[in-house]
């Protein structure tokens, strides 16, 4: 399994449509405003999973996006206070390829390049039970009970060390 920056958007959105469905559009303007805010996986050629991030803040969600009241309160409280972060937007891997390490190899992968390029703090909401035991293993700290469209997720954040 090899990990990359960036991607051919033609073939991401071929492999999102099998994946997932179509492509949303806040994830596509994500990758569009800077291709290497995506992050696949592959083996033999094949894409196998892919993560979208972007850099966000406790005052806005993405962008000029303002976050709700509930949302702002649990970041400030669970970072200490106003920060600038990386959200980890979007994660996702084949059903047929989870269970080999994968995601706990990616999110090795993940923090090393965001600490290279400068990043104090990787937040990611969670609702998966792999990904919630996988930031429970790597010492990611954790909030409960955020509302988001109607699902309750838990909230992670890891403060990262610079090289």
């Amino acid at each position: 399994m090899r990990i990359s920056v960036g991607c051919d958007m033609v073939e991401f959105k071929e492999y999102y449509k099998k994946a997932r469905g179509e492509l949303g559009a806040i994830e596509e303007n994500i990758i569009l405003r800077n291709p290497d805010h995506l992050i696949v996986w592959r083996e033999g050629g094949e894409i196998l999973g892919h993560a979208i991030w972007h850099e966000t803040n406790t005052e806005e969600h993405r962008a000029g996006a303002p976050r709700d009241a509930k949302d702002k309160e649990l970041l400030e409280k669970l970072l200490g206070g106003k920060r600038d972060f990386v959200e980890l937007h979007e994660l996702w891997l084949r059903k047929e390829h989870r269970g080999k390490g994968y995601g706990s190899g990616f999110f090795v992968f993940f923090e090393k390049l965001m600490a290279e390029r400068g990043h104090d703090a990787i937040v990611y909401y969670a609702d998966d039970p792999a990904a919630l035991a996988i930031c429970r293993k790597r010492g990611y700290k954790e909030a409960y009970g955020v509302e988001l469209e109607g699902e309750t997720y838990y909230v992670f954040y890891l403060p990262l060390k610079h090289p």
